[in-house]
């Protein structure tokens, strides 16, 4: 008789939702988990562009954890304000620091 004979150990592993068999298992993998609002820091910050115009730049949240398409709406909405998304940076057309900063609070950011 085998140590782990009739135990959990001693049967190969099988899938915890098809219940196959995990070399046999065909199940898509799981999509990372998203890191809540409530674990992530937003860095807003004015910067100044040529011919004097002024961008509110949202730093520090990364596109595979966020909507940012839908996150730019809801800015753009709260400023009054035109955008883009940059890369993993949202710009904000003018001075809209407090505005931003006040949005992303509600949504459940943390800001600084």
């Amino acid at each position: 008789m085998r140590l782990f004979a009739g135990t959990p150990f001693d049967r190969p592993p099988h899938c915890d939702r098809c219940g196959k068999p995990e070399e046999e298992c065909q199940c898509p993998p799981e999509p990372p988990p998203c890191v809540p609002p409530g674990k992530q820091t937003a860095r807003v910050s004015v910067e100044k562009r040529k011919h004097g115009r002024l961008m509110t730049i949202v730093r520090g949240l990364a596109a595979s954890d966020n909507d940012l398409p839908d996150l730019l709406k809801q800015l753009k909405n709260a400023c009054g304000a035109g955008g883009t998304i940059d890369e993993d940076l949202i710009e904000i057309q003018g001075d809209q620091a407090e505005r931003v900063r006040s949005t992303l609070s509600k949504i459940g950011y943390r800001v600084k």
